[in-house]
């Protein structure tokens, strides 16, 4: 079956790279429909901008061309992609400004393990409190101030779905230090939350 007839999920991995690697043009834009989306994701919510995101995205995709030849298969196509968009947005937030660490650091006990200063009892509280629009504002603000390396983490891992294994191949790094950075994330998060409602019920 031709290419232009397969839709994007019926195409295998090996079909589809094959098709890459002899120029098909409509295999590229399949591989934009399979993987832009989350390519796009992780670039905006690492810089906070549409702009800059797309610029990432048009990036990751021009170089994914030009090094197809050295892409092996060792990885799932769109890891590789995610690998290279991370990277490029990576060197943006390094060229506005070096890395800060949250003076909202959570508590370190003895034995390496973190707590959050705050805590705040999540049982009572309204569903309808957890779909409100101002939230989900204090949730995207609160991912955006996450040193940069938790925040990749938290987003390839939660929110994209990734597994522990893809994230750690993405990033370069062992699935222990995905399983640490992770967890340190969600503590920063609930922490953030945590202060958050309690200054909303504390004003009502």
């Amino acid at each position: 079956m031709p290419i232009a007839r397969r839709m994007k999920g019926e195409l295998s991995e090996a079909d589809l790279l094959d098709a890459l690697r002899r120029g098909d043009r409509q295999a590229f834009a399949a591989m934009i429909d399979r993987c832009g989306d989350t390519v796009y994701h992780v670039a905006y919510r690492l810089l906070g901008s549409q702009e800059e995101a797309e610029d990432i995205l048009q990036e990751t995709f021009l170089q994914a061309f030009r090094h197809l030849k050295d892409f092996r298969g060792e990885a799932r196509l769109c890891t590789w992609l995610y690998r290279i968009a991370y990277n490029l947005a990576l060197m943006r937030l390094r060229r506005k400004e070096p890395e800060t660490i949250s003076i909202d650091q959570p508590i370190l006990l003895e034995n390496d393990e973190e707590i959050p200063r705050e805590l705040f009892d999540w049982c009572c509280l309204p569903e309808e409190e957890l779909l409100r629009a101002e939230l989900r504002s204090v949730l995207d603000e609160a991912i955006r101030n996450l040193p940069a390396s938790l925040r990749t983490v938290f987003l390839l891992r939660d929110v994209e779905g990734l597994s522990t294994e893809e994230v750690a191949e993405i990033l370069g790094i062992s699935t222990d230090a995905v399983k640490t950075r992770l967890h340190r994330a969600r503590l920063q998060l609930r922490e953030r939350l945590s202060r958050y409602f309690s200054e909303e019920l504390a004003g009502r």
